[in-house]
């Protein structure tokens, strides 16, 4: 990942979405549904490297600043979640703006940080999409569906990475409270976003509009 951050595209807010910036409120917890929680594994030399020789064990590896993080695989209704997202994302950007990917992938930040977004959008390269993942140079919008397994670490440790390396756009998806927190670079608080989502990829792109409702009731089945 370069060093430098992204250039970073405006932020629109619909009118639905309009105020819905709160100063102090609690942020919702998902509901509770069988699943064994993220476990961070200690040690002094965890690299980007090294997780990647990991055995498939059928859990997801995450390294955040050296930190390894392991968490089962996502429910049903998760997925569901990603993949009403990634229809409507797709439709986005697919005519020449960036491509749009699920996990599970090898993003690298740096030899101390490996990713696996559940769904994240890069520009094209030279006009044409990255061929793997040593060829994703930066990241317009990364996207993380919360589950108890996760939610603390999507929220902190993960945000505050993603925010760091000047990620533009970070959404937390909470299926459960049926909205988006939504995170950019400087921002100390979420924006809380229901029913709609407008998001300009690039500053002098075209806007995108991200029917949430939709995606909810998508995941609920």
């Amino acid at each position: 990942m370069r060093s430098g951050a992204p250039a970073r595209g405006n932020r629109v807010t619909t009118p639905a979405a309009a105020g819905a910036k709160l100063a102090n409120a609690p942020l919702p917890t998902p509901a509770a549904e069988p699943s064994v929680m993220g476990m961070p594994r200690a040690t002094d030399d965890w690299t980007a490297t090294r997780v990647q020789a990991l055995p498939d064990d059928g859990m997801r590896h995450e390294l955040i600043d050296g930190e390894l993080v392991v968490t089962p695989a996502p429910a049903w209704s998760h997925q569901r979640a990603v993949l009403a997202l990634y229809r409507q994302l797709h439709a986005c950007v697919a005519g020449g703006i960036g491509d749009v990917m699920v996990a599970p992938a090898d993003i690298i930040l740096d030899q101390r940080t490996l990713v696996e977004p559940d769904l994240f959008v890069v520009p094209l390269v030279n006009g044409r999409r990255p061929r793997d993942w040593a060829s994703v140079g930066e990241l317009l919008l990364v996207v993380e569906v919360l589950s108890p397994a996760t939610a603390r670490y999507d929220r902190q440790l993960k945000r505050l990475r993603y925010q760091r390396e000047g990620v533009p756009e970070y959404w937390i998806v909470d299926v459960a409270s049926r909205l988006v927190e939504r995170w950019c670079p400087e921002d100390t608080r979420p924006e809380i976003i229901t029913g709609a989502l407008s998001w300009q990829p690039l500053a002098t792109g075209p806007e995108c509009v991200v029917d949430l409702d939709s995606v909810f009731h998508e995941s609920e089945g």
